[in-house]
């Protein structure tokens, strides 16, 4: 007798390798759907330009921080009409050059297709950004660079139509400045003769063209030596107009470079011991700029466009002005600045923007959401359809003064507000002292 084979046939191998795989695909279909891939989130990339280095660097200081914290807070997502979207942050450092924000700002519209772009501090920053998003059809929303500066600074006339369609705008301008000013400068008897640094810049021409008749108005005497250019080294020449003229209030729209070196000259020259208030724009706004003048730092006034003491809570993280100065101190181990609101305030508004604008993917929609905002945020309420002119909506500006810190502290001066005219929720802190330096 021959022994049987114990090995299936060619065709019950395959048979029973059919049965097997159909039995695979019957489990598969059986797994939990939680085992299966989720579909991607469809995503919103917002751009954020900022100087983080060079001679603006005080402005971005806190930007990373403030980023970070959004991220954080928001878990990378955000809601629209029922509708959850991945949110990307992209930032990138101008290094103070305009040349540069523009260039970046291209970058992101082009290259990173970014749906909506934030830009902040100062009209070497924010104009150029603003420019390219223009050009490139990007929506655009923008702070912290005196209205003026960013609408006329930019090609916009008096008594016409306004000429941007994608790029909208909040902030103070020369209105609450001047406000600000009389209302501090009235708080200690002077002569009411001001100097004024104005520098052939952005700034300097819309102050000199727009805040200098309101000062004016209100009695005060503008001695104004002329506009000089941004980096000079040798004030001589104005500090000697202003000795002549005895003046004994200062302002001005100076870089804090300038500022430092204009200042330090004053005083080797005696203009200084004439001061009853020094108060320049743009400088004194941040710890290092005072850190930088020693003792000629100690009781110069400035504008806050905001401090810890605003009474106001970011819709974004849910933190009010005291929070979000604790955290980012104690998180940091540096002392608060203005711009740590201002940029918190940035991302409030643009946050709200793409939330009312139904469709955050449609570039039209989200430009119609700008011009409709009316949204209160971490610097208060920023209400577009009440601006001034179109695509521009006013924030205030409160007068402030470098005071020292209260017994305790880590930190050696404070900030503190002197007055509140723009905006009078935001508590008083301290009385005007005189600035007069030996």
């Amino acid at each position: 007798m021959t022994s049987r084979s114990f090995v299936p046939d060619a065709a019950q191998a395959v048979d029973d390798s059919r049965r097997r795989l159909v039995a695979a695909a019957g489990a598969a279909a059986l797994l939990p759907l939680r085992a299966q891939a989720a579909p991607a989130l469809p995503e919103l990339r917002i751009g954020y330009v900022s100087p983080q280095t060079g001679p603006l660097a005080g402005f971005g200081e806190c930007d990373p921080f403030v980023l970070d914290l959004v991220r954080k807070k928001t878990g990378g997502r955000i809601e629209v009409g029922g509708k959850t979207y991945a949110l990307t942050l992209i930032e990138r450092d101008t290094q103070s050059d305009p040349t540069r924000a523009s260039q970046l700002a291209k970058q992101l519209i082009n290259d990173e297709k970014v749906d909506l772009m934030l830009t902040t501090s100062t009209p070497e920053t924010v104009n150029p950004v603003a420019d390219a998003c223009e050009a490139g059809a990007t929506p655009c929303l923008s702070t912290n660079d005196p209205w003026q500066s960013w609408y006329f600074g930019r090609g916009a006339r008096p008594g016409q139509p306004c000429p941007f369609r994608w790029s909208y705008h909040f902030c103070f301008g020369t209105e609450q400045f001047a406000s600000m000013y009389i209302s501090t400068w009235k708080l200690l008897p002077t002569n009411k003769r001001v100097g004024v640094l104005f520098p052939n810049d952005a700034d300097g021409n819309a102050l000199r063209a727009h805040l200098v008749p309101e000062l004016r108005k209100a009695g005060f005497t503008i001695v104004d030596p002329g506009a000089y250019q941004d980096g000079t080294s040798d004030f001589s020449a104005q500090i000697s107009k202003f000795k002549a003229q005895r003046i004994e209030i200062l302002t001005g729209v100076p870089m804090a470079s300038d500022f430092i070196t204009f200042l330090r000259q004053a005083a080797q020259q005696g203009l200084t011991r004439q001061l009853k208030i020094c108060m320049p724009a743009k400088f004194g706004l941040f710890p290092s700029d005072i850190a930088a003048l020693g003792p000629l730092g100690f009781h110069v006034a400035t504008g806050a466009y905001w401090t810890p003491v605003f009474p106001y809570v970011s819709p974004v993280t849910g933190l009010n002005s005291g929070q979000l100065t604790e955290l980012y101190q104690s998180g940091t181990g540096h002392q608060w600045t203005q711009q740590l609101g201002a940029s918190m305030s940035l991302l409030d508004a643009g946050f709200a923007v793409l939330r009312n604008s139904g469709n955050p993917k449609d570039r039209q929609a989200v430009a119609q959401a700008m011009s409709r905002l009316d949204v209160v945020t971490t610097v208060g309420r920023v209400n577009f359809p009440k601006g001034p002119v179109p695509h521009v909506a006013t924030a205030p500006i409160i007068g402030c003064q470098w005071v020292r810190s209260a017994p305790g502290s880590r930190y050696a001066l404070d900030l503190r507000v002197v007055e509140h005219a723009c905006d009078p929720k935001v508590p008083v802190q301290t009385r005007l002292v005189p600035y007069a330096r030996v």
